[in-house]
């Protein structure tokens, strides 16, 4: 499942992205509404989470934009905006669900599995490439119908890999995708990683592409 947290409170895009991480989510963050576009329009989501009060525009027009350019995903807003009529516009502008903060993550946790049950009846719950499958669900993978012992940042690492299939992914954003924001992490960690996956997928599954990143590519060939 992939997400995307706008949000542009520091402390509580950190706090919140570190939650999700430890749930086993793809997630991207950004902080502003066109950061939100452009990552909506070149990378698939699942759910967005999005702030309505962001610094360069209004939430309810990041909505309006995921409508107008044909966007398929699940919207959840956050939002300090409690009052009735509010609420009414961020469901009639295109929101599946909304938020009033404060709020505690264990109520944004639930809200996010009703969103996923909504997604499950278009998508199949099980990511596969040949032999190799992936559950997200279960948070578990398998090759030849076996489980694979898998990292937990070996297996974030193959799902947002998988998820993305086709599209490169630029260390940078797999090191966003695996490490929480202030995480110390090593230079070669994402190739480290990549070393350790690799001996336990199928050979050339993973494409390494010099000076960018990396690729799992539809075939095999």
């Amino acid at each position: 499942m992939r997400l995307l947290l706008v949000e542009d409170d520091l402390q509580l895009s950190q706090s919140l992205s570190k939650a999700l991480k430890r749930e086993g989510f793809s997630l991207q963050t950004v902080s502003s509404g066109r950061e939100a576009i452009v990552s909506l329009e070149f990378d698939p989501i699942d759910i967005v989470i999005l702030d309505l009060g962001l610094p360069d525009m209004d939430g309810l027009e990041v909505l309006k934009q995921i409508k107008v350019k044909k966007i398929t995903c699940q919207v959840l807003v956050l939002t300090a905006r409690d009052q009735l009529s509010d609420k009414v516009k961020g469901l009639d502008a295109g929101a599946d669900d909304y938020l009033v903060k404060p709020f505690e993550y264990a109520e944004l946790s639930a809200r996010i599995r009703v969103l996923e049950r909504h997604l499950s009846h278009r998508e199949q719950p099980l990511l596969q490439i040949g032999e190799l499958s992936l559950d997200p669900s279960g948070h578990v993978a398998f090759l030849q119908g076996k489980d694979l012992e898998l990292s937990k940042k070996e297996y974030m690492l193959l799902k947002a890999l998988m998820e993305s299939i086709g599209r490169i992914q630029t260390k940078e954003s797999l090191e966003a995708k695996l490490y929480d924001y202030g995480e110390e992490v090593m230079s070669n960690s994402i190739e480290v990683h990549i070393h350790h996956l690799r001996k336990k997928i199928p050979k050339g599954l993973i494409k390494t592409v010099r000076g960018i990143g990396y690729t799992i590519k539809k075939g095999l060939n």
